[in-house]
């Protein structure tokens, strides 16, 4: 190794020595400032140590067969709020809430809105058993129609509404 290569590797290890040194000098003094302010009550603090345990706690539990499971009862959101899905108000804004899900892409083999190739059997069977599909669920060689679309808050009326819409869009 040359001089000058030494020169450059004994400059280069004092620079990082001293970032390490300043590093580890700033490190400490923040740890020496820290410990001043900090209050200890806070840690002992009811309000406090209930707040990290709602952050620390497992996001999922899971019942395990063969276990004592009744510690996993259901719980209500917290603040007893709960979520309310908006409810459509006609077949069309059903289609557009609910239907749509599955039958605009045949998902579960769910006829498609509009295709008449599929729609005209079903609808060769009349409209109080395509009611009867809807509102109680239907599994048929094809797939799978869950009852009300698995909207079971939604009225009976709507529902016949939204297959009223279906059946019309295989008809134009």
């Amino acid at each position: 190794m040359s001089t000058q290569d030494t020169k450059f590797f004994n400059t280069f290890s004092m620079v990082i020595g001293l970032l390490i040194a300043a590093t580890l000098a700033i490190l400490a003094l923040a740890r020496s400032v820290a410990a001043r302010t900090e209050i200890p009550e806070v840690y002992s603090d009811a309000m406090y140590v209930a707040s990290i345990d709602e952050r620390v706690k497992p996001f999922a539990r899971e019942a395990v067969a063969g276990k004592d499971n009744s510690a996993l009862k259901i719980e209500a959101p917290a603040g007893g709020a709960t979520v309310a899905l908006a409810v459509p108000k006609d077949g069309p804004a059903l289609y557009d809430a609910v239907c749509k899900t599955c039958h605009a892409t045949g998902l579960a083999g769910a006829p498609t809105a509009g295709n008449k190739a599929l729609w005209g059997p079903r609808i060769a069977k009349g409209k109080a058993t395509l009611y009867d599909h809807a509102l109680h669920g239907f599994t048929g060689t094809t797939g799978v129609m869950p009852a009300k679309g698995g909207r079971t808050d939604l009225s009976d009326d709507l529902v016949k509404s939204g297959v009223d819409y279906l059946v019309s869009l295989a008809q134009k």
